[in-house]
């Protein structure tokens, strides 16, 4: 298999939104694939079709695209491949890997019943195995694999090892029940192989399944594909990730306002390590992941982490990109669009804001200062700046900005003078002049402003702030 090209997928099932879980899934799929030159592929699994809705995959859909997880080609609906899949069932049978069963449901929950009273195994042995075909009645029928009765199977699996299971625990599980309609199981590997899928990166719940469908992989003379199968999220708490530990969905976290690369960078490293390699790029991540680094242990959700790696990439991250994702933060939470003044303004600050920002909320709230319109209402906290003595030195303080030569030290030596002269420190200054300013006590220094906002601007915010 090492010849051929790495094919991965991610299979969400449109029942809810994108789970964190499986945003790593998805995430490994794609990094696996896209750091060997490979294809990820999308299958929507939507064969429950009482909860699968339109609007649960385009979430999904939406989650992806958020995280930057681009795939190839459309996204496959697996319920529009039900002929093909009950076509390989069918052929199982006509090859005889298969067989029909006549059993009822009540049959079989009363086959299950005794043998809990006698506390034997409740896998079902359907007495049609071997029955030839003469002697089959004219009744609906399921057709049932016919699983290894004797000795044991084997799955290598990348994350796990291998791991063997007598094949009496495996059962002869139904291909197509009795009103022609696929199974799970057997609609996972039809589409898999259809699809060309090398490998399977997906959680540790699915390992029993992987038994399962490698006998219709086997039956059909198919090559298995490379499992992996990785370990669940769990919470703080060590139990599994779930709504008492706060947001789940990666909706919930893009509307919080955190960097889709500091998330990307945050669940490649939850159950994965490189070295001691925590904060890396993009490109890094393609280059270094491999499934030998995914441990085998659950990972655990850490929200301190994930806001010390958001800070570092909103740091790194180019101006442009971040003003983007600052709109589409924006638009994800229904507020208003930015106006082309806001959106230049944000822009030019944006050096000033990005240095300790986790979030975008945060980093929005200290561009306050470009994002509000004059008269700037100072906020109850920093009003309290706003004294008659203060208001005092921003008036001596107007005229002096209004010759000085617009430059940061400049700017800088006339306030810390006039604050002198005064017999005040230049933070008792810079504090009415940041209310002037920004209206805010969360924002860039007052000179930082001052560049940005110029010199017209600024000079008509501390004079109406002095009046």
């Amino acid at each position: 298999m090492s010849q051929t090209p790495v094919v991965t997928r991610f299979a969400p099932s449109p029942t809810g939104a994108l789970h964190i879980g499986g945003a790593r899934t998805a995430l490994f799929n794609w990094l696996y694939a896209r750091g060997r030159g490979g294809k990820f592929l999308l299958r929507i699994e939507d064969t429950d079709r009482a909860r699968s809705t339109p609007e649960n995959t385009q979430a999904i859909l939406d989650g992806l695209t958020w995280l930057g997880l681009d795939w190839d080609g459309e996204p496959i609906s697996q319920a529009a491949g039900a002929e093909r899949h009950a076509e390989v069932a069918r052929q199982m049978l006509a090859e005889g890997s298969a067989y029909k069963c006549f059993s009822t449901q009540e049959e079989i929950e009363a086959f299950r019943e005794e043998a809990r009273a006698k506390g034997g195994s409740t896998l079902f042995r359907s007495p049609w195995r071997d029955v030839a075909e003469a002697e089959h009645p004219d009744a609906p029928f399921a057709i049932r694999i016919k699983a290894p009765r004797d000795g044991a199977t084997t799955i290598r699996d990348e994350v796990q090892g291998e791991i063997t299971i007598g094949n009496d625990q495996l059962d002869d599980m139904v291909l197509l029940r009795s009103d022609g309609s696929p199974v799970y199981m057997l609609a996972v590997v039809v589409d898999d192989h259809d699809m060309g899928v090398t490998h399977v990166i997906r959680g540790d719940d699915h390992m029993t399944n992987a038994f399962r469908q490698a006998m219709i992989y086997r039956a059909m003379g198919w090559e298995l594909p490379v499992f992996a199968h990785v370990p669940l999220i769990f919470g703080p708490d060590g139990k599994k990730l779930s709504k008492r530990h706060g947001a789940t969905g990666a909706a919930e976290y893009q509307k919080m306002g955190y960097p889709a690369a500091g998330m990307r960078n945050y669940l490649t490293r939850l159950g994965w390590s490189h070295g001691d390699a925590e904060y890396f790029s993009d490109a890094e991540a393609r280059e270094w992941f491999d499934l030998g680094g995914i441990g085998k242990s659950p990972a655990r959700f850490d929200m301190k982490k994930l806001e010390n790696l958001c800070r570092q990439h909103i740091a790194a991250s180019d101006d442009a990109a971040l003003l983007h994702e600052a709109e589409e933060f924006l638009a994800a939470i229904g507020r208003p669009k930015l106006t082309e003044g806001q959106r230049d303004g944000l822009l030019a600050a944006m050096p000033h804001l990005k240095e300790r920002a986790k979030t975008f909320p945060e980093l929005l709230e200290k561009a306050h200062f470009v994002l509000a319109d004059r008269p700037i209402a100072p906020d109850e906290k920093s009003a309290k700046n706003l004294d008659d003595v203060s208001r005092g030195i921003l008036a001596e303080l107007t005229p002096q900005l209004q010759t000085a030569s617009w430059e940061r030290d400049t700017l800088e030596g006339v306030v810390t003078a006039l604050a002198e002269a005064h017999g005040l420190g230049l933070g008792k200054l810079a504090g009415a002049l940041r209310a002037a300013l920004a209206g805010r006590m969360v924002s860039p220094s007052v000179f930082d402003m001052m560049l940005v906002l110029g010199r017209d601007e600024s000079v008509a915010r501390v004079k109406d702030a002095s009046a």
